[in-house]
């Protein structure tokens, strides 16, 4: 296997395993926070100022999560643009 094999072309090697799975469940996950910290403020035990700001924790760390992934996706989509590698259909 030589190292272009390895690295891959966007959706093959490395490189696609990272754009086709690993991008997705970080994105889940950080989606899944932010879904939880709303039901924690909004529905479980509201009156509690406790657990109302554990949600806002979530809320903030959820989007804080999504931002810097959206951020990181477009410089690498960038990055690999630039370099010419694109994704083979």
């Amino acid at each position: 296997m030589t190292f272009a094999q390895f690295i891959g072309n966007g959706s093959t090697g490395i490189i696609g395993a990272i754009n086709t799975v690993v991008v997705p469940v970080i994105f889940s996950l950080s989606f899944a926070a932010f879904v939880w910290g709303m039901v924690k403020y909004f529905f479980l035990h509201g009156e509690e100022e406790k657990s109302r700001e554990e949600g806002r924790q979530f809320i903030l760390w959820g989007l804080i999560g999504l931002a810097v992934l959206f951020s990181v996706w477009g410089f690498v989509n960038i990055l690999l643009s630039t370099l010419g590698i694109t994704p083979s259909a």
